[in-house]
């Protein structure tokens, strides 16, 4: 189990790779943003991206998955009150190896309530070229070590 004093600022950690196929690109979309250049391949083709892209709530969803396999599901996790910032900088393509880093950025104890604390994470999604896709910046509560 990792708890708040196992993320010092610095910390950096690699959540894995994986490959995103045109077919889940097409399914998440058609759910949740059915824009054309996400769900249709013609009509994509004729777009400034030249191809069917990902969405980017999509790019958010996969590094959020993998941040939670890698990083919080064995910890202390009380999860998070909010995004700082989101930037979606190079659409995701199909059939694209990607990476996800966690980087610890702050740290910070709770000051009311002693057995928690707030880190300031930033979670990166790479391709497989090493060109960031996107990156945010979140706060995410976790609890401290228990006293012994």
């Amino acid at each position: 189990m990792k708890y708040y004093e196992d993320f010092p600022p610095g910390t950096l950690i690699d959540c894995g790779s994986r490959v995103v196929s045109k077919e889940e690109i097409i399914r998440f979309a058609r759910e949740f943003d059915p824009q054309p250049f996400h769900i249709d391949e013609a009509a994509a083709e004729k777009t400034h991206f030249g191809g069917v892209v990902a969405s980017g709530w999509h790019s958010g969803s996969l590094s959020m998955r993998m941040v939670v396999d890698a990083v919080m599901q064995d910890s202390s996790c009380m999860g998070s009150p909010g995004i700082e910032r989101l930037r979606w900088l190079k659409p995701l393509r199909a059939d694209t190896l990607v990476n996800v880093k966690f980087r610890v950025l702050e740290a910070e104890l709770s000051k009311s309530r002693p057995d928690r604390g707030r880190l300031k994470v930033v979670f990166e999604l790479y391709d497989d070229k090493g060109g960031l896709l996107m990156d945010s910046i979140a706060i995410v509560l976790f609890g401290c070590r228990p006293k012994q």
